[in-house]
């Protein structure tokens, strides 16, 4: 039933009765007779006789508005559509409420996770392994998983940064530098590329083979001794690819992709295994956008980048003989072309000829930012460098990498 409620008019104006009708938006109904409404009583009557007109309004109306109905004592009822009342709208958004915020995960099957790619994709096991029984959410590109974690739609990120086959991925170590987000994990997952086809298809009716491009260098060697004459092409990822294939239908055309990535899209594997080298395995990094307490109770690694803006290689060389002199171990070191200023120019009586490029180097160390040694050890790069920035330092993944290691990552924020 429409509700309604009594509307002190300005002076010397009628008194006004506002019916808020169900589905029907509020409406103002001026009373014609120049009489204020008099006594509770009467005032209750007429509200439930103007709620009941209002209730069977239909949906004619005389110059765009309601058609006059008749009032209690024969006065007339102008029901007038209005937005609001003396200018102020009325369908305002509603409070936010308690339940509406999104509180902080815990973590477990509370966590959201991105991911680049589709269901299916090896980064999708990858966050399954670091975090079980998260909510993993696909990206399509890893700058979005990155913006994803940073505005809040994710907790975590795990993107890839090596393959121990195909080499560093580039693109997300720039990203790295580019977002403020932290590493507080590492993740280690072995590979297994299948060739996936549609149900039917031989490997004889195979003209071209789509996938990610480290899939296809990873698998490069294996396709040729399987004598297949076909066409390479390069897609987003290898779900992504296995996805592609199944969707459009296409019988002349083979995937590389994972297993599941076969039951997911209703494919099937032509052949299993054909990765170059069975000690195929990628390292994911897992981001977040604060960082962890490094602890010593566990084998630690510590990722930073830094530039330096001396010439000749002698500072390189003392960055790092700042981890040699404190027996600290180097597991990686990756120079990337300093994108600010990437060539740097000699002095005028060179005339300004380009000298040499510019880099940022980026080192992965065995040892924990809680230890001494660690501190110090940064403490003598920050001497020689122009820009030092830790990325993380984190707990390592001891797991095995074979191929069949199916071991679940603990948490490092856990």
């Amino acid at each position: 039933m429409a509700a309604a409620s009594f509307i002190k008019a300005p002076a010397g104006q009628n008194p006004r009765l506002a019916i808020h009708a169900p589905g029907r938006g509020a409406r103002v109904v001026r009373c014609s007779l120049g009489a204020a409404v008099g006594g509770r009583t009467e005032w209750l009557s007429n509200c439930a006789v103007l709620s009941s007109k209002v209730a069977a309004l239909g949906p004619h109306s005389v110059n765009g508005h309601a058609a006059p109905a008749p009032a209690p004592n024969g006065a007339v009822l102008d029901l007038i559509p209005v937005s609001g009342v003396n200018g102020v709208a009325k369908n305002l958004p509603a409070p936010l409420r308690i339940a509406d915020l999104s509180p902080a995960p815990m973590h477990g099957s509370e966590l959201r996770v991105a991911y680049q790619g589709v269901p299916g994709a090896y980064s999708e096991k990858a966050a399954g392994k670091a975090y079980p029984g998260c909510d993993a959410i696909p990206c399509d590109q890893f700058e979005v998983a990155f913006q994803a974690v940073e505005l809040w739609i994710a907790d975590r990120a795990v993107l890839p940064v090596e393959n121990s086959l195909g080499g560093s991925i580039h693109r997300n170590y720039d990203l790295l530098l580019r977002h403020r987000l932290h590493i507080v994990g590492e993740v280690q997952l072995p590979v297994h590329h299948c060739l996936l086809a549609l149900p039917g298809v031989r490997k004889e009716n195979i003209t071209r083979v789509i996938s990610h491009p480290q899939a296809l260098a990873q698998c490069e060697h294996t396709i040729t001794r399987m004598g297949l004459n076909v066409v390479r092409e390069a897609f987003d990822d290898t779900a992504g690819a296995a996805e592609y294939v199944a969707n459009n239908g296409l019988r002349d055309t083979a995937a590389i992709a994972s297993s599941r990535a076969a039951e997911l899209y209703g494919m099937e594997i032509l052949a299993d295994g054909i990765q170059d080298d069975c000690g195929n395995v990628t390292r994911f990094v897992m981001l977040a956008r604060e960082p962890i307490v490094p602890r010593t109770d566990r084998p630690f690694k510590t990722s930073i980048v830094f530039a330096h803006d001396k010439e000749g290689t002698s500072v390189l060389f003392k960055v790092l003989s700042a981890f040699a002199f404190r027996d600290i171990t180097l597991t990686k070191i990756e120079s990337r072309p300093h994108r600010h200023r990437p060539i740097r120019l000699v002095d005028d009586a060179n005339r300004g000829t380009a000298k040499h490029f510019e880099y940022m180097f980026y080192v992965d160390f065995q040892a924990s930012l809680a230890e001494p040694r660690a501190q110090n050890a940064l403490a003598e790069v920050q001497e020689f460098t122009s820009f030092l920035r830790v990325l993380g330092s984190y707990p390592m993944d001891m797991t095995p990498m074979t191929a069949g290691s199916s071991s679940t990552v603990t948490s490092s924020d856990s």
